[in-house]
């Protein structure tokens, strides 16, 4: 078995980045809240899955798996003590607009809520806002086009610029949808890793894909339709299998010992 390098182990990471930063962008995640998740989950990882003699990495072996300072290992182990309540993010220059225009007084009105804003001039404008959030670099007019695009706010009849929420988010996604998006793909990620770090003794994970790549276009509607009914067809008798095999509890006592077991169909297309 030939090794891979460190550089084509980073242009496969890339290639599965690009589906996963696609929707964290829609979903107005920055790369510097990113970056943070990225590195406490180094730490995380270094410390429970790369310990000796079932104990956990100590702080100076995790910096070295991880490349981080002892001090910031330290730091991140904190934080992962007191839950992930405790991460807090980058939060973007839209959201800080947003944010201000709520909260800071000189952009209030009478009764305390956000006042409409005019584009520039004196006094409070929506330029004036930019340069107090430290968003004074980005043309209003892109920020405008973006928080405007979100749905984050409007322009008035006498043409001053009104907030209708308080949170950036590009593009809302539903939330149901993104936890089983979580789900599914920590599922792929942890077949491949058993497959690709287990030993000689260990069976592999059933990995499959059926795909060609000359697929005429037309035959799209038709292959949804197959998949469709072939497929549910199939998770049908897993979920049969799967249920025939689950632990009953004893009259006495509880159920044996289990573990979470499964199988995932999904459609290939680019």
């Amino acid at each position: 078995m030939v090794s891979a390098s460190t550089t084509q182990v980073l242009a496969a990471t890339r290639q599965w980045l690009k589906p996963l930063v696609h929707v964290l962008i829609r979903c107005g995640i920055t790369w510097r809240e990113f970056a943070e998740v990225a590195k406490t989950t180094y730490v995380e990882v270094a410390t429970s899955k790369f310990g000796k003699r079932g104990r956990p990495t100590n702080v100076s072996r995790t910096a070295v798996l991880t490349g981080l300072a002892r001090r910031e290992v330290r730091r991140q182990r904190e934080r992962l003590a007191e839950g992930p309540e405790a991460l807090t993010g980058y939060v973007t220059k839209a959201s800080l607009v947003l944010s201000a225009w709520h909260l800071d007084p000189q952009f209030l009105d009478s009764t305390g809520k956000p006042a409409l804003l005019a584009l520039d001039g004196e006094g409070a404008t929506f330029a004036a806002l930019l340069r107090r959030c430290g968003a004074g670099d980005v043309p209003s007019s892109t920020l405008l086009k973006e928080l405007r695009s979100a749905g984050a706010i409007r322009k008035a009849a006498d043409g001053r610029i009104e907030p209708l929420q308080r949170m950036y988010v590009p593009q809302k996604m539903d939330e149901e949808l993104i936890r089983l998006w979580g789900t599914v793909l920590a599922d792929v990620a942890a077949t491949y890793v058993h497959n690709l770090t287990r030993d000689g003794k260990t069976p592999a994970r059933f990995e499959r894909a059926a795909l060609n790549d000359r697929v005429l276009a037309s035959a799209l509607p038709e292959f949804r339709e197959f998949l469709n009914h072939e497929g549910q067809a199939f998770l049908e008798r897993v979920d049969s299998w799967l249920t025939a095999h689950e632990a009953k509890e004893s009259a006495g006592g509880s159920a044996k010992a289990t573990i979470r077991l499964g199988a995932g169909v999904y459609h290939l297309q680019d």
